[in-house]
């Protein structure tokens, strides 16, 4: 592996510690903790803005809110990682340009990364600005999940497969149906998350003793609206709430099959066989981290962790979809 593309994986690994706290900021509530972008109260750190964050915790009666000193420091903090993951990328971008060798023939991928991690940090603003608008918020979740596949994509053109992959049509087809539908599923578990819908349902496998429980659709997938608000500016109903958590719990349910056909598929592939072992038993934690986080009522380190993990699997099916698509797989 050339050094551009090893450090292209050190970028794609950090890249997933960018994506982790930022779950973890988002579950901690502390998203607004530092209200203005990109510094705190107009200065580089928390420790500087301390007294506007102690002013701002008196006005909004307690540390209960929004703002508070910590939730600053996590909120500064995730940028503080976010800003140098983009100047890694950055660099990225310059070597591939200024390379004659093998990261010049990288360089519009590099590119293309580059411009969506400022995109990225464009809606990491508006986040803030907007007062975490959650189709914003979600947005900027699919932008680090993008960002993190993309990397994987750029860090894999450097490792050649050590065995020869002999894949059918039908196996290529289900490696991209696979990557495809967890997207969805990442999409729809992002608006849970930015809706704060994940406990709408807290029984299993009904949702509130039903099947088919009350929902209002309608409302729970209007994009257009402010938090907790429909389009209209009335109070978002709890049947909206409903919606969204049912139709996310209704995805698992296909993505997981999806995924576990495919990976049995895999384990019958000599040359893939290895990646059938990892998706499936990421598969399988990953539903586990979505039960616990249920009957456990959210747990903060689970719920971090089935962010995690979807971020696992997407960057193994890149990986699997790249040796299918990227190496002369027949």
């Amino acid at each position: 592996m050339s050094r551009f593309h090893r450090w292209a994986r050190y970028a794609a690994c950090f890249t997933f510690i960018v994506v982790v706290v930022g779950a973890f900021v988002r579950l901690t509530d502390a998203g607004l903790g530092c209200p203005d972008w990109p510094g705190c109260y107009g200065e580089l750190t928390p420790h500087h803005a301390k007294d506007d964050i102690e002013r701002a915790v008196a006005e909004q009666g307690g540390t209960h809110g929004p703002v508070s000193l910590p939730k600053a420091w996590k909120e500064m903090g995730h940028r503080y990682l976010a800003g140098t993951l983009g100047l890694v990328i950055l660099a990225l971008a310059v070597w591939s340009w200024a390379s004659r060798g093998e990261a010049a023939k990288s360089r519009f991928l590099a590119t293309g990364i580059l411009v969506l991690v400022t995109l990225q940090a464009a809606l990491g603003m508006w986040t803030v600005t907007m007062l975490l608008k959650p189709v914003i918020v979600t947005l900027h979740l699919l932008g680090g999940m993008a960002t993190l596949a993309l990397l994987t994509w750029l860090a894999a053109r450097g490792s050649p497969p050590v065995h020869p992959v002999v894949a059918s049509g039908t196996l290529k087809f289900g490696a991209a149906v696979a990557l495809l539908a967890l997207i969805a599923q990442i999409a729809l578990g992002g608006w849970v998350s930015t809706n704060y819908a994940a406990l709408a349902c807290v029984d299993l496998p009904t949702c509130h003793g039903e099947w088919l429980p009350e929902m209002d659709f309608k409302h729970g997938f209007q994009l257009v609206r402010e938090l907790g608000m429909t389009a209209a500016g009335t109070h978002l109903a709890y049947e909206a709430l409903t919606a969204i958590h049912w139709t996310h719990r209704v995805g698992a349910v296909i993505v997981s099959t999806i995924l576990g056909l495919f990976g049995f598929a895999l384990l019958k592939t000599p040359g893939l066989r290895h990646f059938g072992g990892l998706l499936l038993a990421l598969l399988t934690a990953q539903v586990a981290l979505g039960v616990t986080n249920i009957l456990a009522g959210l747990p903060l380190a689970v719920a971090v962790a089935h962010n995690g993990g979807a971020a696992l699997l997407l960057a193994t099916l890149v990986v699997i979809n790249f040796r299918l698509f990227s190496r002369g797989a027949s």
